[in-house]
């Protein structure tokens, strides 16, 4: 039987990987994920996971030993955050274009300037058209169950592509929870052991990663556009394995108390959990109000969002990063984008909050609905609002 117990939720993460049977991990310390790489050390040299553990002189060479390690048929795990994420930029396109399914927990917090440590959504947004697939867990259960799956997804040979498995810096990362946690022996009947389809062979030389002319860029470029497009019905198709074993369900596009709303809160990350409580309180005092959530999001799940808000009025998305100079929050713009044309007198407001770690309570979400549900009145608002701004 799975095992329950009282665990740090970046450990949680480790133990997934190693429940994973990785066979290499790279990887670079940086708060608020250094737990996790630190464990995973541990935990390779106690002899308790039989893998190559990797210490590299930055962000930047963990990610180019993970793809070199993938290309030649390991089962390849690595994490990072903020900044680090950042100087990964370079070989994060490489990762989908070599078709090596790494997968990468990124403790997500703020990037600089000014240097934070803390929580928001700046560093994976800054990443979200790199390629890879992207998920994102509310609690530690669901961190350690997104990274099994991540590896059953990344692996499919329909797939193979990298995955990034999000989790809200310090807010969730830091945070002691009770997780079940399953054992390799559990973990081995969902997730097989990897055969890769394309390695890297001295004895069998070929060429990867070659100078792409215009004459075939273009269709590159578009492959991976098609592959990943295409991976949401293995990720779909994973997630329904993986309630079949295991009695947990996981699906692109989440919901709560959307039956008969009017108007819908829009979030991703641990903060949805207070979501949820705002949602109950609003409730009680005859507010119509529901929540939808994000858990995957790249591929972006466009069906799925429209199904969830049909016949709504109002939407409030809120987000965690500013596209500066732009039309305001990343996820803002892409949902008020997907939703163009959405039959109805839909009407849909962005709200940024939580830069850099700063509290987001329920009574923000109850301020958010409100605003919303005042702007759909009067057919008009801010393009998009920066809530908890202290004024000089």
């Amino acid at each position: 039987m799975p095992k329950r117990v009282g665990m740090e939720v970046s450990l949680a993460a480790s133990e997934a990987a190693c429940a994973a049977d990785a066979d290499l991990i790279a990887a670079y310390p940086i708060t608020p994920q250094t737990h996790i790489v630190e464990h995973l050390s541990e935990l390779v040299a106690d002899g308790k996971l039989d893998a190559e553990f990797v210490p590299v002189e930055s962000e930047h060479s963990a990610i180019s030993v993970c793809v070199g390690s993938s290309a030649a048929g390991a089962r390849t795990f690595t994490a990072t955050s903020s900044q680090g994420l950042a100087l990964m930029h370079e070989i994060l396109f490489i990762a989908p274009a070599l078709r090596t399914p790494i997968v990468m927990v990124v403790a997500n917090r703020a990037l600089s300037g000014p240097i934070s440590i803390w929580n928001d959504h700046s560093d994976i947004m800054a990443e979200r058209d790199v390629g890879w697939i992207q998920t994102f867990a509310e609690n530690g259960q669901e961190v350690f169950d997104l990274v099994i799956h991540a590896f059953k997804v990344a692996e499919d040979p329909e797939v193979l592509l990298p995955i990034m498995v999000n989790l809200d810096g310090f807010t969730l990362s830091h945070v002691v929870e009770p997780i079940e946690i399953l054992s390799a022996s559990e973990v081995s009947q969902y997730l097989k052991p990897y055969k890769p389809q394309m390695v890297l062979d001295p004895k069998k030389p070929v060429t990867m990663g070659p100078v792409g002319m215009p004459e075939v860029y273009t269709e590159a470029r578009w492959q991976i556009e098609s592959l990943l497009r295409g991976s949401k019905k293995v990720v779909v198709r994973a997630w329904k394995e993986f309630s079949k074993h295991y009695g947990r369900t996981y699906k692109p596009i989440e919901t709560y108390r959307t039956r008969g709303a009017d108007v819908i809160l829009i979030t991703m990350g641990s903060v949805t959990e207070t979501a949820m409580t705002a949602v109950d309180g609003m409730r009680e005092k005859g507010i119509k109000v529901g929540l939808v959530r994000f858990r995957l999001w790249r591929p972006f799940p466009i069906e799925e969002l429209k199904r969830a808000v049909t016949g709504v009025k109002v939407l409030a998305v809120m987000d965690r990063a500013i596209s500066y100079g732009g039309q305001g929050g990343p996820v803002f713009t892409e949902v008020r984008s997907a939703l163009y044309g959405q039959s109805g007198q839909l009407q849909v407001f962005g709200f940024v909050a939580g830069l850099g770690g700063r509290d987001i309570t329920a009574a923000m979400f109850e301020q958010m609905v409100k605003k919303a549900i005042r702007y759909a009145k009067k057919g008009k608002g801010p393009l998009y609002e920066l809530m908890g701004v202290r004024e000089r």
